[in-house]
């Protein structure tokens, strides 16, 4: 919770502080930190709330997850990174909405597939990346988009039915993106893993990296079941293991 918090702060650098001058621009970073407040706040409802929706359904029960109040959020703010200068407060509200759900979706969805991914961050900034990417196409107010400096030949769809463009030029970009990552990172994953180094070994999945490379528990403050942790300091990665 300490750590969504401290980067919802930095956000407010991150996004406001792209105006890189406030004299004269003092409108547009007062946007860009009420949209990047509005959209946060709304992936987080949206995410946790949802939930617990489909965990009362499926079970009868209702619980209030703190992981997908604090994911949700993070979401939102990365929804809404990409157009927090040329977006309205209540585009925002939607934005950070849709955020919490495409999260919460893409992170079933990598359960589902049986991918690991223990801090969900390749839902919260890959999927909401581009979803992110893909709002600025459809919702880039003409007015707010010339303030921030840019050019206006093309606006978001739904202001501009009629014109596309800027929407496809989006979708090139997150088409662009997926390419280069794919042909830079593929090779050296696949080096990686002909040399055994793309993951853990099961023995220190086990006992929890944190322990292996952290010489301690970081999350589960009892610690791990005790016979894994034996048979950790007993093998070569053990060497060394300090609580």
């Amino acid at each position: 919770v300490l750590g969504t918090f401290i980067l919802w702060f930095g956000w407010f650098g991150f996004n406001p502080g792209s105006a890189l001058v406030a004299n004269g621009a003092a409108d547009v970073v007062g946007l860009c930190a009420v949209t990047t407040t509005i959209a946060a706040a709304a992936g987080c409802l949206s995410s946790m709330l949802t939930d617990s929706v489909i965990e009362y359904l499926a079970t009868g029960e209702v619980s209030y997850d703190l992981a997908m109040a604090m994911n949700g959020t993070l979401g939102g703010l990365v929804g809404i990174t990409a157009g927090c200068s040329v977006v309205k407060p209540w585009v925002a509200l939607i934005i950070g909405l849709i955020a919490g759900w495409v999260y919460l979706g893409f992170s079933k969805l990598l359960v589902f597939l049986r991918i690991d991914d223990v801090v969900d961050a390749v839902p919260v900034h890959f999927a909401n990346g581009i979803w992110g990417v893909i709002a600025v196409g459809l919702f880039s107010d003409p007015v707010l988009q010339e303030k921030a400096g840019y050019k206006i030949t093309h606006v978001g769809w739904f202001n501009s039915p009629g014109d596309p463009g800027l929407l496809l030029i989006q979708l090139t970009q997150i088409a662009f993106i997926l390419g280069w990552v794919s042909i830079t990172m593929i090779p050296f994953f696949v080096v990686l893993r002909c040399c055994g180094l793309f993951r853990a070994d099961p023995l220190e999945e086990e006992v929890g990296l944190d322990i292996s490379h952290h010489k301690g528990p970081g999350y589960a403050l009892d610690g791990p079941d005790k016979s894994a942790l034996e048979n950790f300091e007993n093998s070569k990665h053990g060497n060394n293991v300090v609580f």
